[in-house]
């Protein structure tokens, strides 16, 4: 059965014409020439062959994802420059900012190639090409298989796809899964890693209207920062070395500065992480109930004490900048994804559409056989999973992401098994000093204080009692189960708290001092939750995995039967897609919204009380002289960003926004407040990509910055 569906989908990814608009999907490069002549009627005017090539260079040559797909990039000179979004780049701003070198305040810019920065583990990852490998990945998965088992078939299957895909080659290769396991890719990559930091404008423009502005529209920040990829002198892919290299592309994009006008032809390239629009109502309504909700009461406490650190002190305000950004991001979207879930009716459509798969099933005998207890099985391994659900979202996000104690702890478990062997005590101990480095470098001790006391508050009052850590316990013998008390003698001794009884530590390390450590223990007794949970989780989650395929199988196959020529995209999963469609504007309660913003807009949300709204003495002088270069408009505006009806979701920030030419017109990096469902539920009315104007981009290297080095790598075409 397994192999006729994958068979039967493959027919209809391949083979059908397009029939969803052309603003919702995102699509595969390589079956790309199904999409062709519906991308030609909006305005694309190249070839398929320019896109997805496998022998001469393509655009998917100049898309990178970015440290394995969090955020996606695109080279824009022939010798490696990447752009990508100033959020994307700024864990790196911040790694090598100081008091002394604020580059998240001041920005940065390299006038050389001699100045530019290293990032030791920032990757960048080239697309060789992809292959439907469905077929033989389910060769041996038969009906009567547990989950468990299948999962472990179709693992060990891929594995040797992957391997004789890349033996001999310097590449790398992943089997990953569509269509809820139904069907199977493999994609080839090459993956650099000596990526340094060439330019990042101040946050002041590069993150202009931060919390605030984040997802709404209208929006006027500068999103981009600049990186080059560097490779050993024959090209390939190398660790840091000062004999490394500029990276030559084989592909690279030019820079339209022609401007942008309604419904003129937009494509996204890019690595979008994940969407569930595959999802049940039950699923929805538990994303709701636990993923969001809980999210956004975690971190809504999470972020309001490290905002209040951040703004009583400098270097704390520096070291935090990145967690506090990266927290959130996520918390906002959490509160913007359940107000559309809920406004849309989401849940309530999802199980209309149920109904009626249900009784498209019972009408034939040969479906009965194959999806009859798919959505029951859904149904029931929701219910089962639920208590486990709540308990891994607290978890998640009060203990294991709530303080730093715990990441840090983790790091160094591998101490456990080391102890015993003086050579692997030695090689363990070296490398746990460099990351104690980093680690301590951005770490304070107050801060993270604050937060494990708040975090185990939530924890305790939320989750019940039966799966609360063993040190809990140990704080109500101990301390009278006062966390303050507990938090004042763990930071006050244990090695993972502070930097100096750290280093001491791994010159002279002992099995005793470590597993008897307050901290070492916190963190084993956190961990051992989650592994207390995982088994039943895991069963209840094979159940779901299996009911699931099976109703997207149905679905699919129901949709088929209403149309034959219906065509489907699969949910994004970090691996390269291409969405078309027009820039525009469009209109949500009962307001109507131009597609594009500029400088004049930017200047009028300055607000000298707020931080976030900081307008810079050099942006207002230029501003005054209306100094825009080249890159003013026709009526002498500076555009600072647009939209368009593209559908990307997190990992496409960054992503190229293209013509209809190949060249580029801006760099996506958010989506709109009031399609916040999409990731769920694309919405063809509201749904928005919000983009900075590649012109806007330009004039801030070229005229805020005076990087004329970078502009000159650059093809512009005017």
């Amino acid at each position: 059965m397994k192999k006729n569906v994958a068979l039967i989908l493959t027919a209809v990814f391949l083979f059908s014409s397009f029939v969803s608009k052309a603003d919702e999907g995102m699509w595969f490069l390589a079956f790309i020439n199904k999409n062709y002549s519906e991308m030609q009627a909006k305005g694309f005017k190249l070839t398929v062959e320019d896109i997805y090539s496998i022998n001469n260079s393509s655009m998917k040559d100049a898309v990178v994802a970015l440290d394995h797909g969090s955020c996606t990039a695109e080279l824009i000179s022939a010798q490696g420059l990447l752009l990508t979004n100033h959020h994307c780049g700024y864990g790196e701003i911040q790694s090598h900012s100081s008091v002394e070198n604020d580059y998240l305040t001041d920005g940065f810019w390299a006038m050389s190639m001699e100045e530019e920065l290293p990032n030791p583990g920032k990757t960048a990852s080239f697309l060789i090409r992809m292959e439907d490998v469905t077929e033989r990945v389910l060769t041996e998965v038969n009906n009567g298989m547990k989950e468990k088992m299948r999962e472990s078939v179709v693992t060990e299957i891929s594995k040797k796809i992957e391997a004789e895909a890349i033996e001999g080659t310097h590449y790398e290769a992943e089997v990953q899964s569509f269509f809820g396991g139904n069907e199977y890719y493999l994609f080839i990559y090459e993956v650099h890693k000596d990526i340094r930091l060439v330019g990042a404008p101040p946050e002041s423009i590069g993150k202009y209207g931060h919390d605030t502005d984040n997802w709404m529209w209208p929006r006027h920040t500068g999103d981009f920062s600049i990186f080059r990829v560097y490779c050993a002198p024959d090209g390939s892919p190398a660790e840091y070395s000062v004999d490394n290299v500029p990276y030559e592309p084989k592909h690279f994009f030019p820079l339209s500065i022609k401007g942008v006008k309604e419904n003129d032809f937009a494509m996204i390239m890019g690595y979008p992480g994940t969407t569930n629009r595959y999802l049940t109502s039950w699923e929805v309504q538990q994303t709701i109930d636990h993923e969001n909700d809980i999210r956004i009461e975690v971190r809504t406490k999470k972020l309001d004490i490290m905002r209040k650190h951040m703004k009583s002190d400098e270097k704390i305000r520096i070291q935090y900048a990145s967690k506090h950004a990266q927290a959130a991001n996520y918390w906002k979207y959490s509160k913007g994804q359940n107000l559309g879930l809920k406004k849309l009716k989401v849940v309530k459509r999802k199980k209309k559409m149920q109904k009626k798969l249900a009784k498209w099933i019972k009408k034939d005998d040969k479906r009965k056989e194959k999806y009859y207890e798919a959505l029951a099985t859904v149904d029931k391994a929701v219910k089962d999973n639920s208590e486990y659900d709540l308990v891994s979202a607290y978890w998640f996000e009060a203990l294991y992401l709530g303080s730093e104690l715990e990441q840090f702890a983790l790091q160094n478990f591998g101490l456990y098994s080391a102890f015993g062997d003086e050579e692997t005590l030695k090689e363990t101990c070296d490398g746990l000093k460099e990351e104690g480095e980093t680690f301590f470098k951005d770490y304070n001790a107050t801060v993270d204080r604050e937060l494990l006391i708040a975090m185990f508050e939530i924890y305790k009052d939320k989750v019940p009692k039966e799966f609360h850590p063993t040190i809990f316990e140990d704080i109500k013998k101990d301390f009278g189960g006062d966390f303050n008390k507990f938090a004042d003698d763990l930071y006050s001794k244990s090695i993972l708290t502070d930097e100096k009884r750290y280093m001491e530590f791994l010159e002279n390390p002992t099995s005793s001092v470590f597993q008897n450590d307050l901290g070492v223990q916190t963190a084993s007794s956190i961990i051992k939750v989650y592994w207390s949970v995982k088994e039943e989780m895991e069963n209840a989650e094979y159940e779901q995995t299996k009911g699931r395929r099976l109703f997207i199988a149905s679905y699919l196959e129901m949709l088929l039967e209403d149309d034959a020529n219906a065509l489907f995209y699969p949910d994004a999963n970090s691996t390269m897609r291409l969405t078309y469609g027009q820039i525009g504007g469009y209109t949500a309660n009962g307001k109507t919204y131009n597609y594009t913003t500029n400088l004049d807009g930017y200047m009028k949300k300055e607000d000298p009380n707020n931080d976030e709204f900081f307008v810079s003495a050099r942006l207002k002088e230029l501003y005054k002289a209306k100094d825009y270069g080249r890159y003013a408009d026709e009526n002498g505006k500076l555009i600072t960003c647009f939209t368009t009806n593209n559908d990307i979701t997190g990992g496409n920030s960054g992503s190229p926004v293209i013509n209809g030419n190949g060249e580029l017109i801006g760099v996506a990096f958010d989506g709109n407040w009031e399609a916040m469902s999409g990731d769920i539920a694309f919405e063809t009315e509201l749904q928005k990509t919000i983009c900075v104007d590649i012109r806007f981009v330009l004039f801030v290297v070229d005229k805020y910055a005076g990087a004329s080095n970078l502009i000159k790598e650059m093809k512009i075409v005017e």
